[in-house]
């Protein structure tokens, strides 16, 4: 058996094979297509809500809770499972598990579109993220093996271009869809991509895994899973009530915490634990996640007040509202791929804190919006925010990817992703709740004059009292204007308080992420994001 190879003996000496080289382009684009379908599904469904609410034929008669929970029970089991599928990857292999789960989430997409029930599509949608949960780990996991280090920011970087590709062009097809297709065309449109993805995948992705996993921690497996599905379903549960104190969602988000706690204490003293606690100690790792966690809370939450903006106070269509966004999708092409020029150059501390308040600047533009703001004004602000984002996700996901050895790469990508998750479903959770209690409270001395159950439903969002104005004809019309003035109060206030998340994220990037890396050989244990340490062994 030969022995490791050093980089310093032997330098530039490949770490990955050459056949797995030549085509790692070719298996990026495999990785970005199974990517591109589950973070898409994840904000596809935003825009078919109001034809899904709709009765037989055209819906299926979902009430406003079972539509919250077909897109929050795929948030629940996608969130919960992230950390384990990522472990599992690691230990019976990034391909298997991938083919595992695209192969479960075109099954689920197929099951979905044939729902005859709102249940059935809360059940489908649950196995939808269980597929998503398997795919969207291993993706970076298999990059990182397939990709030498001093190439790993340029593919990271594009990796990250195409979540924001997905997450713009989302409302885009859905829109486009239910204009020729039937409301289950939004799911089945994922079958014959899939189909793809996995004769692509069986084709060109080779294997990887950790040649010594140890044994299984099955206790910290379970904890970590109890935990992260209690503290989302709590987080989740605060966003739907619209408050934090009730107790069907102290319960459950303390109870997660604790368990977490309790994950965290006992993944200390275990012999072969699921997740090495010991990497938080590193400022530039806690300082990266972190920072992926803030962007996605601030970022999530303006994207669930925009579109209410964009279709109910400007009144554009669904597929309208989608091309409108479609600037942070095209800012994020360019700068994402292109960001580790710029890292290079001045350092991931002053650009990762640059993207930070630029996306800060964009969130607080929302602030000044009013409902004649002119649409190329909106255009600047959300091409602003995708190049914000652009140089953010990139330099972070590198440190948390290369703060970790190749063989954990499953676990390096199920946290970066687990943070993401849960930063963005508190976003939405938290922010939407300040917008809806803002709202009621601006909306409310105009509803003195309606009935009890209409005064009660029309202040809970401006789509209900749109609602009931229109059910009331013209004596219903005085309620538009108050309606469209109470939204924009309770938008600039919530823009504030993303903006407000966006500038804590600045300021822990700026105070722990690391500056310029100097040029010239680098040290063994320098900072993350550099190219392989001196000394440092090759696998064979």
């Amino acid at each position: 058996m030969s022995q490791p190879t050093s980089v310093s003996a032997v330098p530039g000496a490949p770490r990955v094979p050459e056949a797995v080289h030549r085509r790692r382009w070719a298996i990026l684009g495999v990785l970005m297509l199974s990517l591109l379908i589950v973070v898409l599904d994840n904000s596809i469904l935003n825009v078919a809500v109001k034809t899904i609410a709709s009765p037989a034929p055209t819906g299926i008669g979902a009430t406003q809770s079972q539509l919250e929970w077909a897109i929050n029970s795929y948030t629940l089991v996608f969130a919960g499972l992230l950390f384990t599928s990522g472990l599992l990857g690691d230990r019976l292999g990034r391909k298997k598990v991938l083919l595992f789960g695209i192969a479960v989430f075109g099954i689920a997409s197929a099951l979905a579109a044939q729902s005859g029930s709102p249940g059935e599509l809360v059940a489908f949608r649950a196995l939808m993220g269980l597929g998503a949960a398997f795919v969207m780990p291993a993706t970076l996991a298999v990059l990182m093996n397939v990709f030498e280090r001093e190439e790993q920011p340029k593919a990271i970087g594009i990796w990250a271009g195409s979540v924001g590709l997905a997450i713009a062009i989302g409302p885009i097809t859905g829109g486009a869809l239910l204009e020729h297709f039937w409301w289950g065309s939004i799911f089945l449109v994922n079958v014959p991509v899939v189909i793809l993805a996995l004769a692509l995948m069986i084709w060109l992705v080779p294997d990887s895994k950790d040649p010594k996993p140890g044994r299984v921690d099955l206790p910290g497996v379970l904890l970590s899973v109890l935990g992260l599905v209690l503290l989302v379903y709590g987080i989740i549960r605060g966003g739907e009530l619209a408050s934090f104190t009730d107790v069907t969602v102290l319960l459950p988000a303390l109870a997660g915490l604790a368990v977490l706690t309790g994950f965290v204490l006992y993944e200390k003293r275990a012999a072969h634990p699921a997740l090495d606690v010991s990497y938080f100690r590193k400022p530039a790792f806690s300082a990266a996640v972190a920072a992926i966690a803030l962007v996605f809370f601030a970022l999530m939450g303006v994207t669930f007040f925009s579109a209410f903006y964009l279709q109910s106070v400007r009144g554009y269509s669904a597929l309208e509202s989608g091309l409108l966004i479609l600037p942070l999708a095209i800012a994020q092409m360019i700068f994402a791929p292109r960001a580790r020029h710029v890292v290079d150059r001045f350092g991931a501390k002053a650009v990762c804190t640059t993207g930070m308040l630029a996306v800060a600047v964009g969130l607080a533009a929302f602030a000044f919006f009013d409902a004649d703001t002119p649409v190329w004004v909106l255009e600047v602000f959300f091409f602003l925010q995708g190049a914000g984002m652009a140089h953010i996700m990139p330099p972070v996901t590198v440190a948390v990817m290369q703060a970790l050895p190749r063989e954990k790469a499953g676990s390096g990508s199920a946290i970066n992703n687990t943070f993401r998750q849960v930063g963005g479903a508190l976003g939405v959770a938290v922010l939407g709740s300040v917008l809806s209690s803002t709202y009621r409270g601006e909306i409310d001395s105009h509803l003195t004059g309606l009935p009890a159950d209409l005064r009660e439903k029309a202040g809970e969002s401006i789509e209900a009292t749109l609602g009931v104005a229109q059910h009331l004809g013209p004596a219903g019309r005085g309620l538009v204007t108050p309606a469209y003035d109470a939204f924009l109060d309770a938008m600039h206030v919530t823009a504030m308080g993303s903006a407000g998340v966006a500038v804590l994220g600045a300021i822990v990037v700026a105070l722990f992420l690391p500056g310029r890396t100097p040029s010239g050989p680098v040290p063994a244990g320098a900072v993350p994001g550099a190219r392989a340490e001196a000394g440092e062994s090759v696998p064979r």
